[in-house]
């Protein structure tokens, strides 16, 4: 039973609350929640509250309460519950158990109408299947363009006279290149916010298959991972890409290509990486026909993102790489 105390407390709270026995049956709903269903108190006691349950969601709450009572622990669920005008409202319910003397007594809980919060959370996912949707065909026609122009580079390298074609083929390799950081940025579980560390392990591994395979290795070292936004994302697959499209133009087919990548991602300071390429021991001194423009991409891809640049990624002088403050949040 419940008490003439209790009933005059839960009346005068302006949140809709509930009260079970031990056996989890209704024994009281306060005056917010019949306003609230438009049905009198005894049409509600016991089991008949549930007949306003959405049918949906019927067999889904009986299953989260029961585990709760059986285990007498709280529990908290989301339903939808016909307003007295008809209408299904969702409803967040938050429910603890009481005791008396040691004794289960059942449960009190309280509700609160979270309608227009999950109208917003559909109306989001909704706008981010359009943008996942969209992203797909952009990303669908660079490739397509990119496949193109990738042809045609090749196309007028075998025409073009034999000084010219180690030029060519350079070339078509940084176009390659540029297509893979794309398909990565794409394949980012999150493009709004991409793990640093996942993301250029994934792009490591691409770049080692793209040309001289299994004569390229890229290893990913350090401590810590970090969120980096896109364009910052894209201007290091492109630095990257570049070191490693470098350390082939200078060495000989023959010759493994090893680029280190350590990552600096302390907690509180800002994010940091070293790169350091090594040509190997039969290093071709400046293959002909091929221009040098590395240092100058890279500089052009680092100031497109804000990122700090020293270095020429040697040994004894690493490529440095100081990453802007990221202006992300954390999806999880």
């Amino acid at each position: 039973m419940v008490s003439a105390e209790f009933r005059r407390f839960a009346d005068d709270v302006p949140l809709m609350m509930w009260r079970s026995d031990h056996l989890g049956h209704a024994i009281h709903h306060n005056e917010c929640w019949l306003q609230f269903t438009g049905r009198p108190l005894e049409e509600e006691l016991g089991a008949g509250w549930r007949t306003g349950l959405h049918p949906d969601d019927f067999e889904r709450h009986a299953r989260i309460v029961s585990a709760a009572f059986t285990a007498r622990e709280p529990f908290t669920v989301e339903f939808r519950l016909r307003r007295h005008d008809g209408a299904y409202r969702w409803l967040l319910d938050t429910a603890r158990p009481l005791t008396e003397d040691g004794e289960f007594r059942g449960y009190l809980g309280s509700c609160f109408d979270i309608t227009d919060r999950k109208h917003a959370e559909v109306h989001i996912e909704e706008a981010l299947q359009e943008k996942e949707t969209l992203l797909a065909e952009v990303y669908h026609r660079v490739r397509n363009n990119l496949q193109v122009m990738v042809s045609l580079i090749g196309l007028y390298g075998r025409a073009a006279p034999e000084p010219c074609r180690g030029s060519f083929e350079a070339l078509g390799q940084r176009v390659r290149a540029i297509a893979l950081v794309q398909q990565h940025l794409h394949e980012a579980p999150h493009i709004a916010s991409i793990d640093l560390r996942d993301y250029l392990h994934r792009l490591a591994s691409g770049l080692g298959q793209l040309r001289r395979a299994g004569r390229i290795g890229v290893h990913l070292g350090g401590t810590g991972t970090s969120l980096v936004e896109p364009r910052t994302a894209n201007a290091l697959g492109m630095i990257v890409a570049e070191i490693v499209a470098e350390c082939l133009d200078a060495t000989a087919e023959s010759v493994a290509c090893a680029i280190a990548i350590d990552i600096d991602a302390a907690p509180g300071a800002p994010v940091r990486l070293s790169i350091v390429s090594g040509a190997g021991d039969q290093a071709e001194s400046g293959r002909p026909n091929i221009p040098k423009l590395g240092p100058r991409l890279i500089a052009a891809y680092a100031a497109q993102a804000e990122i700090a640049v020293t270095g020429v990624a040697t040994a004894e002088d690493p490529l440095r790489l100081q990453l802007p403050e990221a202006r992300v949040e954390d999806p999880a």
